[in-house]
This record gives C-alpha cells, sequence and structure tokens, in this order.
C-alpha cells in the first residue's frame, strides 16, 4: 500500500470515527465505510461485499439508556484493512466478518473512553460559557470530536503499519479447519443480525412483504452471501 494510500486511509478513518457519535452523518455504517476504505485503496468492490454484510449485521445494534452497542465503525474500518493487506480477495471476507465481532467489542471500549474524557471536556465548556468565551466553547467542541475521531484513526493507521506479507503470511498458516469455521461463523453471524432485525419488526403488517422478498429473491440466488 503506497504512502498516499495509507494517509488516505487514515483520513477516512478519522472521519468516519467522529461521524460514529454524530447520526446526522452515516458514513461510520459499514457498508458506507467499508465501500469508502476499499475506494481508496483500490479494492472498492471488496468493500462494498465486506460492507453489505457487516451491515446486515449491526442493523440489530442500537444505543439503549446506558447500554452501548457495540462499535460498528472501527470494526468496519479495521476488517476492511484486514481483509486488503491479507490479499486473499473474496476468500477473505469470511474470517474479516468474523473478526469484525471482537473489533466491534474493541472499538466499544475505547469509545467509552473517550466518551469518559469528554465529560472533563464539558466541564470546561461549561467554565468557558460562563465566562462568554464562545470561540473557546466552540474549540473544545471540535477537540472532543476529533477524539471520537483518532480512536478510530490511530489503530486503523497502526494496522497499516503492519507489512502485508506478514498478514498474509498469518492467514496462510491459519489452518484449512479454522478458515472454514471462520467463514461459516461469519455467515452465522449476517443470519443471527438479520433475524434480529426481523425479529424487532414482526408484524401483521410486514410480513406478507418479507414473504414477497423470498419468493422472488430465490429464482434469482439472493441470499446473505
Amino acid at each position: 500500500m503506497s504512502l498516499v494510500q495509507i494517509i488516505l486511509v487514515v483520513i477516512v478513518a478519522f472521519i468516519i470515527g467522529c461521524s460514529s457519535v454524530n447520526d446526522q452523518i452515516e458514513t461510520y455504517q459499514p457498508v458506507v465505510a467499508c465501500s469508502l476504505i476499499g475506494l481508496v485503496t483500490g479494492h472498492l468492490e471488496l468493500g462494498v461485499m465486506l460492507g453489505g454484510s457487516l451491515q446486515l449485521i449491526t442493523m440489530g445494534w442500537a444505543n439503549v439508556g446506558a447500554a452501548m452497542a457495540p462499535d460498528a465503525s472501527l470494526a468496519a474500518v479495521a476488517s476492511t484493512i484486514i481483509l486488503i493487506l491479507g490479499g486473499q480477495g473474496t476468500k477473505g471476507i469470511g474470517p474479516a466478518i468474523a473478526l469484525a465481532v471482537p473489533l466491534a467489542v474493541a472499538g466499544l471500549a475505547l469509545t467509552m473512553v473517550v466518551r469518559t474524557a469528554t465529560v472533563f471536556i464539558a466541564h470546561i465548556m461549561d467554565s468557558r460559557a460562563e465566562a462568554a468565551d464562545i470561540a473557546s466553547v466552540e474549540r473544545w467542541h471540535f477537540i472532543g470530536m476529533a477524539l471520537q475521531g483518532l480512536r478510530v484513526a490511530i489503530p486503523a493507521l497502526l494496522l497499516l503499519l503492519i507489512p502485508a506479507h506478514l498478514v498474509q503470511s498469518g492467514l496462510e498458516a491459519m489452518p484449512e479447519w479454522l478458515k472454514s469455521g471462520m467463514t461459516i461463523g461469519g455467515g452465522m453471524v449476517v443470519a443471527v443480525g438479520y433475524a434480529m432485525v426481523i425479529n424487532m419488526m414482526s408484524s401483521r403488517e410486514v410480513w406478507p412483504f418479507f414473504f414477497l422478498g423470498q419468493f422472488f429473491g430465490c429464482p434469482q440466488r439472493i441470499d446473505l452471501d
């Protein structure tokens, strides 16, 4: 991967991290995040395929009160980088999906650290607001947002600094049973995510549309793969 591509990936990862706490900008959604990483690295097709699969998983994720959902932004960025560095093409999508889940949990831990840090930033902004220093309030607002961007950009940079041949060697050294298991597990995770969405939407009004989708999808061999 060239230096320009590395810089572009880090910039995109930073933007994705910032948008993860801003529901008005949906670049953190896996189908968008993976596609953007694939675009700047010259592997758009792989990015779209991985992003589509991860999107089905994360459709059932949501923050409820103080309960935080796993972090989709870091999972999307990191798994796409691993997929591209691995050089296995579409064969690497299954393992990448399986790796995305623990990466999402790691991202959740990072975002909790950042959110805790922003509590102190909020107190600083309160004091600046009392002093009518609006410019300072605005600066601290962007600093807090930048921390969310860095929590995705820094892990992405660390992954990019790993030589591609080491990633490829590591994936090739995996026994076939483990690769097959990760591929099957990745497919199961996608199916579970989709089932969670169906369970939430389940009602007499929408079931006919699910059956229609099944009816028209089967002849075209449209499935979750």
